[in-house]
């Protein structure tokens, strides 16, 4: 396959659309003369205020047919800060509290970044008062999780968008209907990257809470897991652990891997199924995960080990590449056929032999922001009340495809085949891992029960 050397800049501009968009939304931007009035735009609300919901604030400045109008974090000092950085000059209200949100606030939709360990309940409560959910991905933190929000979604009719852009990228659809249509023959195999998988939190004493906290405060933002003290590595580094999410950070599990998955599951067209076997293949230890050929800060360790899954139709999937041994980004995935070999990244395709991707229907690289083209999407359905291209469903089984991986590592039966049933999702042949497909909830943060 045709490569190319990838510098830190290509790295970053691979892994999110921060780098791309100006910070300060200007008024100009939000409203300019020919786009649509205030009446025709959807009033949106944005829940969970940090990084990434600031580079989806400047996507969706983007798009003429969307305002954003509030926004709400339960540490209130971050809602401040939120409108300094992106919103100057806007009159956007902001909440503490994500149900008076809802209430007092006129909204056809909202966008729910937070922690993954909250998002499931933020997300739930946002169904019940009525909005359409843009849910972050990972969009659960256990497979019992993501189950319940598409029953939720479907009991209160709600339009939903994970944030698994790549699914409404042009150039990634179309080399995606080439694997599936056979371009390259029947699939025989995949690989995929061995990504890292969350740390466990070892108890440490408190620290002082930042300007602005208080107990109530970290009551509500630790949500349904173990109340601990205060520490700024549970915070700011939350995606790190097992409590809070499931291998959260770039070439982690639930981190890079939910794309990678999911363009697994796209191209293969198993959105709605997935494997019927998972193997360990070694144990899990502390590994390197290898680095970019010109980047020495980005190299990362962490607990790995590589995973073997198998579909009914019998491709295997093989989660084994380090960020250079295959030359993944980490983004996409490689499908191997009997006729050639398609590998696709976030933007970019290769091939052996190189014409498969050759052809003069080929969409070509992006001609907007990465993530407009997903936003744009959710927007669209939600007027036309259609399933999104990312619907809930089609995340929760390449969600559930991560904590397969984290599941097989935490039970460490290295060799034996862990048999899955896609249809009730529940191993058939071990009990160790069923128990770990949901969680117990502290007391106050319970999901609501849906009738």
């Amino acid at each position: 396959m045709t490569r190319r050397k990838w510098t830190r800049r290509d790295v970053l501009k691979a892994g999110g659309a921060t780098l791309a968009i100006p910070y300060v939304l200007t008024s100009q931007a939000l409203g300019q003369a020919g786009q649509p009035g205030a009446n025709e735009r959807l009033n949106i609300g944005i829940i969970g205020l940090g990084g990434r919901a600031r580079a989806l604030a400047g996507t969706c400045a983007l798009i003429p047919e969307m305002r954003i109008v509030a926004v709400c974090d339960c540490f209130l000092p971050a809602c401040a800060a939120f409108i300094k950085d992106v919103g100057e000059g806007q009159d956007w209200a902001s909440y503490e509290d994500l149900r008076e949100m809802c209430d007092k606030e006129n909204l056809d939709g909202v966008m729910i970044e937070t922690t993954t360990h909250a998002r499931a309940w933020v997300t739930v409560l946002a169904m019940q008062a009525g909005m359409d959910v843009y849910i972050e991905k990972p969009m659960c933190l256990t497979v019992a999780e993501g189950r319940y929000l598409i029953r939720a979604a479907r009991r209160y009719d709600r339009v939903t968008q994970v944030g698994t852009q790549q699914r409404s990228m042009p150039i990634n659809n179309w080399a995606s209907d080439l694997v599936k249509n056979g371009a390259m023959g029947k699939v025989q195999t995949v690989l995929a990257p061995n990504f890292v998988g969350p740390d466990r939190w070892g108890d440490q004493p408190g620290q002082p809470m930042p300007e602005g906290g208080s107990d109530k405060w970290w009551d509500i933002w630790t949500n349904q897991a173990v109340l601990r003290p205060y520490h700024s590595q549970l915070h700011r580094g939350w995606g790190r652990w097992w409590d809070y999410d499931g291998g959260g950070r770039s070439f982690g599990v639930t981190g890079w891997g939910t794309h990678s998955y999911d363009q697994v599951q796209r191209a293969l067209g198993t959105d709605e199924t997935g494997p019927v076997e998972v193997v360990l293949e070694e144990p899990v230890a502390v590994r390197g995960t290898g680095k970019y050929e010109d980047t020495s800060d980005m190299t990362l360790a962490g607990p790995r080990a590589k995973v073997r899954m198998r579909y009914a139709k019998g491709v295997e999937l093989l989660l084994h590449g380090d960020r250079q041994g295959q030359g993944l980004l980490g983004l996409g995935a490689t499908f191997v056929g009997d006729q050639g070999t398609i590998e696709i990244e976030r933007n970019q395709i290769f091939s052996t032999p190189e014409d498969l991707v050759n052809s003069p229907d080929n969409p070509g690289p992006n001609q907007k922001d990465e993530s407009q083209y997903h936003v744009e999407n959710w927007v669209a359905c939600i007027r036309s009340r259609e399933r999104c291209t990312a619907d809930i469903e089609y995340g929760q089984r390449s969600t559930t495809l991560c904590y397969l991986v984290n599941i097989a590592r935490e039970v460490g039966r290295v060799g034996e085949t862990l048999r899955w049933d896609p249809g009730a999702e529940r191993f058939t042949n071990c009990d160790e891992g069923n128990k770990l497909l949901s969680r117990p909830r502290r007391k106050g943060y319970e999901l609501p029960d849906l009738g």
